[in-house]
């Protein structure tokens, strides 16, 4: 039995664009001779439609795309995700379940039963676990079919009824087939792979496992597509972050050595960077728009936005505006300027001296001679925010935010100045890591100027402002907040990892501070373990401090 494997890109609700997509890769897997081709979890309606499935005829919408695609198998069988009503009135409305559809009909349905509430997955709130499991004979065949976290083993959440391959098992499969909806993260890759190679061995089954591709505003699906034989080694790795068909012999996964290719692993900063563009992308796209804007200040942030911007939009698609204060230094403009230069960006200069002037002027007799402070630098920042949306608003670009993560964790930032924007780039990326992906950036060539790279970071609201005067050295802050945020660890388990008492306490408190700022912040990219946004939800006004 030949097997394929279509690894692609859908929109969520896009039914047409969906359907068309997955019509057109079953007449392509036919013509690879393909007996089999089998697509990813919720494939028909995108992953994850959210609230969509609140709607009846979102769910109709489904049903209805389904029996279109049985029309085009003929002479090939298909495996496809969408939700499904629960006709038995209890429980949820709906199940997560997949068609296994041949000769234009649909033979079997198969349902999740793992349903994941961690993280970004609300699964339960939409879904009912199933507890019924039967394998599907195709071709002399005997497939065992899960989705996504049924092939994850978890038992210790009270949710999880069954643990589906336990069942499966039983009815002594030929081959384990799982489709899924793995969203990407830089340390992803690798447990998934030992996920599923585990798999393999404890059922000594071997595996075909289809990913998706593509990002849904914040969530990056990366692909990475496997097969692994019944001893758990990996015998097919397909594309990252692309759109991939390949067709498998069943037969030949346990007898042939290394036919079928293997994608190249990459760095955790090649795929952070290889992740932001797709995530750039496909939020244009998807979203109907083509042109953005962002603000370039010549620090690196925005710099780093302004590169992967130009390499997921096109250079020519890309409005970089330069607002030097009085409080810019001549580098900073010319760095500005030496990076559009270098990448052939389009930019405008909007200085922004007069009008900050002009605010200080208004705000004189309410402020009565007190001093310079927070007040007037949070002014600049927002002078700077409005510059930009009246730029998105006149010509209908999208403003990117060039917040980092080290930024958003402790708030700084100005809200409604340089927190605006539309989708956060680089809020899932520490400081340290916009440092790596320069550098990466520049390796084949300079387009980050090194001046850029090399000088203090500043905000430049202040005479001789640094970073350094407001937060710890970045290179002990990530640290810190990586312990606090990824590893999810208190002050007294990072106390005791060595570093100060006092400044993890300070920075913690920073963290808890700042939570009302992220709650107003734009969607941003996830790349981590562990992103602002949807995947951390925590209270504005709570009191513990961890």
């Amino acid at each position: 039995m030949k097997i394929a494997l279509a690894q692609l890109n859908y929109h969520i609700g896009n039914f047409e664009a969906n359907t068309q997509k997955i019509t057109e890769n079953i007449k392509l897997a036919k013509d690879k001779g393909a007996d089999l081709v089998v697509f990813a979890e919720l494939a028909i309606c995108g992953y994850p439609p959210r609230d969509f499935l609140e709607f009846d005829e979102f769910i109709v919408l489904c049903e209805t795309a389904a029996q279109e695609i049985a029309k085009h198998c003929l002479g090939i069988a298909c495996i496809v995700g969408l939700p499904i009503k629960n006709d038995v009135l209890q429980g949820k409305d709906l199940f997560n379940a997949a068609y296994f559809i041949e000769e234009g009909k649909i033979k079997a349905v198969v349902k999740k039963a793992l349903l994941p509430t961690y993280d970004v997955f609300d699964e339960y709130r939409y879904f009912e676990p199933a507890t019924q499991f039967n394998c599907i004979d195709f071709k002399g065949k005997r497939i065992a079919l899960t989705i996504c976290e049924d092939l994850w083993n978890i038992n210790d959440n009270p949710l999880y009824v069954s643990n589906p391959m336990d069942e499966l098992i039983k009815e002594q499969p030929d081959v384990m087939i799982n489709i899924a909806a793995s969203p990407f993260s830089y340390t992803h890759d690798d447990e998934r792979i030992q996920v599923l190679a585990d798999n393999a061995k404890k059922y000594h089954l071997p595996v075909f496992y289809v990913n998706q591709v593509g990002a849904q505003t914040e969530i990056i699906f990366d692909g990475g597509s496997l097969v692994f034989d019944a001893d758990g080694e990996m015998k097919a790795e397909m594309k990252y972050f692309k759109e991939d068909l390949q067709v498998f012999d069943l037969d030949e996964i346990e007898s042939v050595h290394n036919k079928y290719p293997k994608a190249e692993r990459l760095t955790d900063i090649e795929q952070i960077h290889d992740a932001l563009i797709l995530g750039i992308k496909d939020y244009f796209r998807k979203s109907g728009f083509s042109k953005a804007v962002l603000g370039l200040s010549g620090g690196i942030d925005s710099a780093v936005v302004c590169a992967l911007a130009c390499r997921a939009l096109g250079p020519e698609n890309v409005m970089a505006v330069l607002m030097p204060s009085k409080f810019s230094s001549d580098h900073s403009v010319q760095d500005a300027l030496d990076l559009v230069n270098n990448i052939g960006c389009m930019h405008e200069i909007v200085p922004i001296k007069e009008v900050a002037d002009a605010f200080d002027h208004i705000l004189a007799p309410a402020f009565k001679g007190l001093p310079f402070n927070l007040a007037e630098e949070n002014i600049q920042a927002r002078i700077r925010g409005i510059i930009n949306m009246a730029m998105s608003n006149k010509f209908g670009y999208i403003l990117l935010n060039t917040s980092n993560k080290s930024e958003c964790a402790v708030g700084y930032g100005t809200l409604y100045g340089d927190m605006c924007g539309a989708i956060g780039v680089i809020g899932d990326v520490y400081k340290m890591q916009v440092f790596e992906l320069a550098r990466y950036i520049n390796k084949e060539r300079e387009i980050i100027p090194l001046n850029t790279i090399v000088k203090p970071p500043s905000a430049e609201l202040r005479p001789d402002q640094k970073d350094s005067d407001s937060l710890p050295e970045y290179e002990i802050l990530d640290k810190i907040l990586y312990q606090h945020i990824e590893k999810k660890q208190g002050s007294k388990a990072i106390i005791a990892q060595g570093f100060d008492e006092a400044l993890v306490q300070r920075i913690l408190k920073m963290v808890n501070i700042a939570e009302f700022k992220r709650y107003q912040t734009p969607p941003i990219l996830r790349v981590s373990p562990k992103a602002f946004g949807m995947g951390r939800r925590m209270p504005i006004v709570g009191k513990y401090m961890a």
